[in-house]
């Protein structure tokens, strides 16, 4: 049985999404989606997409690899849970300086973005889906949002939107990944 937390009008939207994540974690209602990914929205509703095909993967753990390997004195991540204004979000992959990681190495959910969001483009993804995303992370303090298409190709997003030759944060990161 699903247990929802009433969402008053005015929220503190990251306390709100800590409360639901840990409920869903508690309750092993989400143990019961083993072949989803799981996302809430900002009403803490579960948001359902399928697991990706195993080039997703390796996207991932290849964009982790080298941002470790390029970038050693943070964190390289995949499936980073965000608190946004738009519910809890799992980034693809992502990169969080020793500064930004230390206060919140407890948290369930991540209440700041890192410094470098990626997603991982599968068919399904829209446009507007990752333009809503790019936003929501930038808004939590996110500094680069990238994305990897299909083909490997590699796209750069400055805060305000431009899209960038090149990383500013990790410039060695190359423009594609190769499998």
């Amino acid at each position: 049985m699903a247990l929802y937390l009433k969402l008053p009008e005015a929220v503190d939207q990251h306390a709100f999404n800590h409360r639901r994540w840990e409920e869903l974690l508690e309750s092993g209602e989400m143990a019961g989606y083993e072949t989803q990914r799981l996302e809430t929205d900002r009403h803490g509703h579960l948001v359902l997409s399928p697991w990706a095909v195993a080039r997703h993967g390796i996207y991932q753990s290849r964009v982790v690899f080298l941002l470790q390997t390029l970038l050693p004195e943070g964190i390289a991540m995949t499936e980073c849970p965000v608190s946004t204004s738009d519910g809890v979000k799992l980034v693809d992959a992502a990169w969080m300086s020793r500064q930004r990681f230390d206060p919140m190495r407890e948290f369930t959910v991540f209440e700041k973005a890192s410094e470098i969001c990626v997603e991982v483009l599968s068919p399904s993804n829209t446009r507007a889906e990752m333009e809503e995303k790019r936003a929501l992370y930038f808004e939590i303090g996110c500094e680069e949002f990238w994305t990897v298409a299909a083909t490997g190709k590699v796209r750069f997003f400055a805060p305000d939107g431009a899209e960038l030759d090149a990383s500013a944060l990790c410039p060695e990161f190359p423009d594609l990944i190769e499998i």
